[in-house]
């Protein structure tokens, strides 16, 4: 009887760690393919808000749609690692359409989409793989969301300044962390990453000037 009481103690531990080990997230699962093509085509689309900002003589303003850009590929990239982990497929992705208009009208479709991610994907994209106790997407989520909200920032900036017609004194030079994708202009960047401590030297257009 010892015996017996023992093989179904060692059977349910063992029961226990292998559906831990192979446990699939469905809700954050479902969060991530949608933030992966989210963040995909948001990548292209202000890739496409840069060329249209340079051809209307807007060089700063491309310069910042170019290092949001980079910034949601870095994301889209995140996102879509761990939904290969899971099972998911990074390769069927999704690009939404868009439309490219003039600068002045692209910097406010692009502060909607930043206010609206920031406000409303994340925070519930979050909370869904926190439930569910996914540490790695959270942390993902949580790194993307935190990046919109410094995009709305240098956005609402570039905003203010295209109105007053000083955007030529506009940050030229944009640093981008490799592994979160966070977002600092030349003047508030820091000598590690705000949100995952990668080292200042490791960011993406980084110059010794920027020292």
């Amino acid at each position: 009887m010892v015996q017996f009481y023992r093989f179904i103690s060692i059977f349910t531990v063992t029961l226990f760690f292998y559906g831990c080990t192979n446990y699939k997230p469905k809700k954050a699962k479902e969060d991530l393919q949608i933030a992966f093509n989210l963040e995909t085509t948001n990548a292209e689309k202000y890739s496409k808000f840069a060329e249209a900002a340079r051809k209307e003589g807007y060089d700063t303003l491309a310069q910042l749609f170019e290092a949001v850009s980079k910034s949601e590929a870095i994301h889209a990239a995140n996102h879509g690692k761990i939904l290969e982990k899971f099972g998911g497929d990074a390769g069927s992705v999704e690009v939404a359409s868009f439309e490219v208009k003039s600068t002045a009208e692209n910097l406010k479709t692009a502060i909607k989409v930043e206010t609206y991610d920031m406000q409303t994907i994340y925070p519930v994209f979050i909370r869904d793989a926190e439930l569910e106790k996914i540490p790695e997407i959270a942390r993902s989520f949580t790194w993307a969301g935190n990046g919109e909200k410094k995009h709305f920032i240098y956005l609402r900036m570039a905003q203010a300044a295209l109105n007053k017609v000083n955007h030529t004194n506009l940050p030229y030079i944009w640093l981008i962390c490799p592994t979160c994708g966070n977002t600092y202009s030349i003047s508030d960047v820091k000598a590690v990453c705000d949100f995952c401590l990668t080292k200042q030297e490791n960011f993406i257009g980084y110059r010794k000037s920027a020292e």
